[in-house]
């Protein structure tokens, strides 16, 4: 009998200390109630109560916690966008009755929150500014909510827009837009390039031209001066000799030439008339007389000066 009663007595004591005993993990708390009614917060570590009178009601959780809600709104400009935002929230040690007691489920009171401020700011504002705010909705959500859910006993680290998603047909059509502009930009650098290629084309082409044409009126001045220096030559090798005798020996020389020339190319698109090599002096004269009839219509008075060189 007595052993009896010392095992039931044995066992309410374990049972007895085991009711006085509570631990609480690292990073959160104990709510300790009293026939109901709060009474304090134990702290992490090994703590006391007493047994069969009061009792742990909950242990929130201290760590900061994610949530990430996906809205549905339309732009300012009647875009339906899914926009979603992930709030960190935490449980102020301080506050941690507020934050038990007075919320029943705290996400869906940020959920909800969310839901307001995003549908409110969005409708606001177009779909291509959407993607440039989002850091000002982001900011609006944490103000708003680190205002209202302050009084719960909950603190907001931060908001963030994680995913702005418009229709399917309205992201085609944005990304054909900047395709075009981009295809309407290179056009536009293509077409400058071209024109550069042209201008530098034709600068080179009149530097070209430029540099021929001194090189041709180099070529015609010693011409000149070989002509100039051949008749010299010759009045003093051949005394009596006229300039027009000298003319016709350089005349009948570049004749020569030119047949020389002509024969020594296999290939060549150059149609030899019959004629005599006496027409020479013909063509001569003709040259002549055909500047000397310029000169008279553009001033008499340059023909009287060449008749009398003629002279």
């Amino acid at each position: 009998m007595y052993i009896v009663v010392g095992a039931v007595a044995s066992v309410f004591g374990l049972l007895t200390l085991a009711q006085c005993l509570f631990v609480v993990a690292q990073q959160r708390l104990g709510v300790v109630e009293r026939f109901g009614k709060f009474v304090r917060i134990a702290h992490p570590g090994l703590n006391v109560k007493i047994p069969f009178i009061e009792r742990v009601a909950g242990r929130p959780n201290l760590r900061v916690q994610q949530l990430d809600v996906q809205v549905e709104t339309k732009t300012q400009d009647d875009v339906f966008v899914h926009v979603v935002v992930s709030v960190q929230y935490f449980i102020i040690p301080e506050a941690a009755y507020q934050a038990f007691y007075r919320l029943e489920d705290a996400a869906s009171q940020i959920r909800s929150f969310v839901f307001d401020v995003v549908r409110a700011r969005v409708p606001n504002i177009d779909i291509d500014d959407v993607f440039r705010k989002k850091d000002d909705i982001a900011d609006a959500v944490k103000n708003e909510l680190a205002l209202v859910m302050g009084d719960f006993g909950y603190g907001i680290v931060k908001a963030l827009v994680t995913d702005i998603e418009p229709d399917a047909r309205v992201k085609a059509a944005m990304n054909e837009i900047n395709a075009a502009q981009r295809l309407r930009q290179a056009a536009a650098e293509k077409g400058e390039a071209d024109k550069i290629l042209k201008v530098k084309a034709a600068e080179a082409d009149a530097d070209a031209k430029a540099l021929a044409g001194r090189g041709i009126a180099d070529q015609r001045r010693a011409i000149v001066d070989g002509l100039r220096e051949s008749v010299d030559e010759f009045q003093k090798s051949i005394p009596g000799a006229s300039p027009q005798d000298v003319m016709n020996l350089v005349l009948m020389t570049q004749y020569f030439d030119t047949l020389k020339d002509v024969g020594a190319s296999s290939v060549t698109n150059t149609i030899l008339m019959p004629h005599s090599p006496g027409a020479l002096s013909d063509i001569s004269a003709q040259l002549r007389e055909a500047m000397i009839t310029a000169q008279q219509v553009g001033n008499p008075r340059e023909g009287h000066l060449a008749r009398h060189l003629e002279e």
